[in-house]
């Protein structure tokens, strides 16, 4: 006999649960997502973004770091879909994708400040 531990573990519960759960392939797209998350350069490029469209060499200027470096951060924040890039002649321009990308990071950042 399996005996429940608590309350919430009622069968009815439980399905319930596993109804709203996202599927397995939605929860790993979710997870990849929040590993861009994870790297300080990409945490200040997408910061540098907040204000607005910047191409490479300003990126680089402001945060004082090697373009390879920057470039390759960037590559991966676009392959997630993170930023978006515009070529213009031979500059290529970078935003943030969309506006969930600026209320995600304004969102893990109060969480860091309330635990301070």
């Amino acid at each position: 006999m399996n005996e429940k531990c608590c309350t919430h573990c009622e069968d009815e519960q439980v399905n319930l649960i596993r109804k709203h759960m996202p599927d397995e392939e939605t929860l790993s797209d979710l997870s990849e997502f929040f590993k861009i998350f994870g790297d300080s350069t990409r945490i200040k490029i997408i910061c540098v973004l907040f204000e607005g469209e910047m191409c490479v060499s300003g990126i680089v200027d402001i945060l004082e770091m090697s373009q390879s470096s920057i470039s390759h951060q960037l590559r991966i924040l676009k392959t997630q879909r993170i930023v978006k890039a515009k070529k213009v002649g031979k500059q290529v321009f970078y935003t943030l994708d969309d506006h969930h990308i600026q209320k995600i990071f304004e969102m893990g950042l109060d969480h860091v400040f309330e635990r301070r």
